[in-house]
């Protein structure tokens, strides 16, 4: 798949989104470690983030070391839906083409939410407005998608979940209202993914959603890049989601309008968290 990288942030606990200060509302332009094209975020003032950072839905979190953007959807306070970048136009494939024109006032975030081909459709399943677009993908395969397990973040209502794909085949009768398959897996049934080292040499912005015991859903971006092990730790050890699904990496994409922060990565499915 056709991605961009994502900035790597050296500051996330100085404000929500982890970055050296600039004017308020400027663009600012980032380039990757890996020498992959630069990605461009657009900031607002650090006292409005300030405000966003204890106020908000999202806050930063240090772990291990690694600056992350923690970001929850209470079923009390919000609902989740999925949508899809558009596939051409202005700025093609990113949050922002998506988000051109809505009333942000009703979004709390927004967060790329799966893997996707080159035509930016998902490759896996993918339930929107409970009309399924993809089927569930149990093949085998190369890269992170295929990294098995892998699994489905899905919900009705207020009672969203994640599973792995295996368990999601054999048990969920009914379509959800949402749905995303990505890979790998994080956290399965409170133990890491059995092929994940401490702190593996392959380092990442990654992103990737749990459910706690409350059920609530907790997405996590990476502000730096992190190793599975690490990312998957947070979800284990510090927020207690029993299940956790990576969502992607290097592409990983925020949008925060009680900030003004929007990411411009290549993604294709998004994960909508909407205000009541």
């Amino acid at each position: 798949m056709k991605k961009l990288a994502l900035p790597v942030l050296f500051a996330p606990l100085l404000v929500l989104a982890g970055c050296s200060e600039q004017p308020g509302g400027e663009p600012v332009v980032r380039t990757s470690l890996d020498g992959s094209d630069p990605v461009e975020v657009v900031e607002t003032p650090e006292s409005e983030q300030s405000i966003a950072a204890t106020t908000g839905a999202c806050k930063p979190v240090a772990f291990e070391g690694i600056g992350l953007t923690h970001c929850v959807a209470d079923p009390e306070a919000h609902s989740i839906r999925t949508a899809l970048a558009p596939a051409s136009g202005d700025d093609f494939g990113t949050i922002e083409a998506w988000a051109a024109g809505k009333d942000e006032s009703n979004i709390a975030f927004a967060m790329n939410a799966g893997m996707y081909g080159d035509d930016l459709k998902p490759i896996g399943y993918y339930v929107e407005d409970s009309e399924r677009l993809a089927e569930l993908n149990r093949a085998d395969g190369p890269g992170n998608f295929h990294m098995k397990p892998n699994g489905v973040f899905f919900g009705s209502g207020e009672t969203w979940r994640v599973l792995d794909s295996d368990t999601f085949y054999r048990t969920v009768g009914d379509r959800p209202q949402f749905g995303t398959q990505s890979g790998p897996m994080l956290v399965v049934d409170g133990e890491l993914h059995p092929d994940f080292q401490d702190n593996g040499p392959s380092r990442a912005i990654r992103n990737g959603v749990g459910v706690d015991a409350d059920g609530k859903a907790h997405f996590v971006i990476s502000d730096e890049p992190v190793s599975f092990g690490q990312f998957a730790r947070f979800f284990r050890d510090e927020l207690s989601t029993p299940n956790a699904l990576f969502l992607d990496g290097n592409v990983s994409s925020l949008w925060y309008p009680a900030s003004g922060r929007i990411d411009r990565g290549r993604v294709g499915p998004i994960l909508v968290v909407e205000k009541k």
